[in-house]
C-alpha cells in the first residue's frame, strides 16, 4: 500500500483559486448588502433598489406635538362602562419620566386588557405594551419612558356590560375614552 494522501490533498493552485473565489464573493456581498444595510453606503444603487438602505438611514425627526403642561399631582377617579362584546381605550397624556400610580377593578367579570403607551409624534401603529392579560383588577406604578399618550385598552368578551373603576395618581392630562 502506497501513500495516497498526496493524491487526495488539494493542490496549491486549487487552494488559491478557492480562496480567490471566497474573497470575491465576500467583497460582492460587502458592497451589495452589508454596506447599504449597516452603513447606508450604497455605491451601486442595489441596496436602495431592494430596500436595504432604510435599515441604516438615520431616524426621521418625529413631528413634535406640543404637550399640555402636566397638571399638578393629584388623584383622578372615573367609572367606565365597557359594553358587552366590545373594547375601548382610556388615555392620559404624560411627560417623560413622570410617575403614575394606578388601580382598576371591575364590578363583576374579567376584561382582556393591554396597558400601553404611544410616543408623541409617532405613527399611529407605534406603541409599547407594558402589561396585558385577562383580569378583574390590576394595580401598579408606571414611570413613563417617553412623552406621549399612555393608558389601557379593555375588551369585554362577555354578554353583559362591565364597569371599570379606575383610580390614578400623578401629573398628567386626562384624555379619557378614545
Amino acid at each position: 500500500m502506497g501513500d495516497t494522501s498526496a493524491t487526495n490533498s488539494p493542490s496549491l493552485a486549487s487552494l488559491v483559486k478557492a480562496l480567490t473565489i471566497a474573497v470575491a464573493i465576500a467583497v460582492v456581498l460587502l458592497v451589495l448588502v452589508v454596506l447599504p444595510a449597516e452603513r447606508n453606503i450604497d455605491i451601486t444603487g442595489f441596496g436602495r433598489a431592494i430596500g436595504l438602505t432604510v435599515l441604516s438611514a438615520p431616524p426621521a425627526e418625529p413631528a413634535t406635538q406640543p404637550i399640555a403642561p402636566s397638571v399638578p399631582k393629584g388623584e383622578h377617579k372615573v367609572v367606565i362602562d365597557v359594553p358587552a362584546g366590545t373594547g375601548l381605550e382610556y388615555k392620559f397624556r404624560i411627560r417623560t419620566g413622570e410617575k403614575m400610580e394606578y388601580a382598576w377593578r371591575t364590578g363583576s367579570g374579567e376584561l382582556l386588557y393591554d396597558f400601553h403607551g404611544e410616543p408623541a409624534g409617532a405613527a399611529k401603529d407605534v406603541f409599547e405594551s407594558y402589561a396585558s392579560g385577562k383580569a378583574s383588577s390590576v394595580k401598579g406604578t408606571l414611570t413613563t419612558p417617553f412623552e406621549g399618550t399612555h393608558g389601557w385598552y379593555w375588551k369585554n368578551m362577555g354578554k353583559e356590560p362591565i364597569q371599570v373603576t379606575l383610580v390614578t395618581t400623578g401629573a398628567y392630562e386626562v384624555l379619557g375614552v378614545k
